[in-house]
């Protein structure tokens, strides 16, 4: 009975075994797994060189990882496992606390936020000596819910530190006009509905007027918004709903796309149908875009120097401004900017994230 009983058993796993591996071969690949928001590796090319160097087997190896059926439910029932069964804290470094999903941001890395403050140091002094120059450093959501709820969390404070003391900058703290509840749960970015405090204090830093709430109106996208954090930690979340604001001034401005010379609207559309919703807020991550406002009252200008955090919060700045230039330095060398912008006294604004900040060897 027992030799029945195992020999039932072997045939069971090798038939299992013969179903999948089937599965893997005749299966369609997938081209992008919306969960991660990344690219899957496709069926590596059969060539001479690549059988006899061994990166066929490698390459081989990466495609059956990725298109290996039922991967999504195989990958949520680790995480559930390692989270709920084994109790660990995190899973791939994203945690969940008070209804959000947080990745773990710690160690402080010093010498990259020094990095980064020299960076914007030289870009002043090479470019912006006519210019008011203010710096804002943009918490990630670790702040607000790391330690109270026992996670570790990077020295915030002496970040803060570093970038206060830019020389010949303001400088804009905007910890207090913000909470946990202010981001997206299942991503990085903060939510633009939840950016009136901040914005109305970088305004008034900058002695402009102020974005007025009661002058804008929420709309909800019509795709569920499912954030980075949400594949890194496959883990079942629900997704967010993103909200864009709108009003009759920022319908009447437009965004000039450098990068591809075409003139816009604030909000990118076409984004909604793409694996990142985010991107709806200015095309996303565009090296050098400009806002320009055809009711200005004044012929004030900006220059942001910004990250993908930038991209929500500057449709609530342009009131107060003829145009706003956004500049990426993660993909346009701080090098070669005057050959791209007029530099002729413009306000400039260091607007950048922790997380950024944090991994500096990302700003050229």
């Amino acid at each position: 009975m027992e030799k029945a009983n195992w020999k039932f058993g072997m045939a069971a796993v090798a038939t299992v075994w013969l179903i999948l591996v089937l599965a893997a071969w005749l299966h369609k690949p997938n081209n992008i797994s919306l969960q991660e928001r990344r690219p899957l590796a496709q069926f590596p090319e059969i060539t001479a060189e690549n059988l006899q160097n061994g990166r066929f087997m490698e390459d081989f190896e990466s495609y059956t990882l990725d298109q290996f059926p039922g991967r999504t439910l195989f990958r949520q029932v680790k995480a559930l496992t390692h989270y709920y069964v084994l109790n660990q804290r995190d899973n791939n470094g994203i945690y969940l606390t008070q209804g959000q999903a947080v990745k773990l941001e710690y160690p402080l890395k010093e010498e990259s936020v020094q990095r980064a403050r020299r960076i914007f140091e030289q870009i002043q002094k090479k470019y912006l000596q006519d210019s008011q120059v203010f710096v804002s450093v943009i918490p990630d959501k670790s702040y607000y819910l790391a330690e109270e709820n026992g996670y570790l969390a990077m020295d915030y404070d002496r970040l803060f530190e570093i970038m206060s003391a830019m020389e010949g900058a303001v400088y804009v703290p905007l910890t207090d006009c913000l909470t946990g509840s202010d981001y997206y749960r299942t991503d990085t970015h903060w939510r633009q509905e939840k950016l009136f405090t901040a914005a109305q204090k970088l305004c008034n830093s900058m002695d402009i007027p102020t974005p007025k709430q009661e002058e804008y109106r929420q709309v909800a996208a019509s795709e569920p918004f499912y954030g980075v954090y949400y594949g890194q930690a496959a883990l079942p979340m629900e997704p967010d709903t993103l909200f864009t604001l709108q009003s009759d001034l920022l319908a009447q401005c437009t965004a000039y796309n450098y990068e591809t010379n075409t003139t816009g609207g604030i909000y990118d559309w076409s984004k909604l149908a793409s694996s990142d919703l985010y991107e709806v807020f200015l095309s996303g991550s565009v090296s050098l875009l400009r806002i320009d406002n055809p009711n200005a009252q004044t012929d004030r200008e900006l220059l942001l120097f910004r990250d993908s955090f930038g991209s929500a919060i500057a449709p609530l700045l342009i009131h107060g401004y003829k145009s706003i230039t956004l500049i990426d330095i993660r993909y346009l060398s701080s090098a070669m900017l005057d050959r791209f912008i007029d530099f002729h006294g413009q306000d400039v604004l260091f607007l950048y994230s922790t997380i950024v900040l944090n991994n500096s060897e990302t700003l050229k």
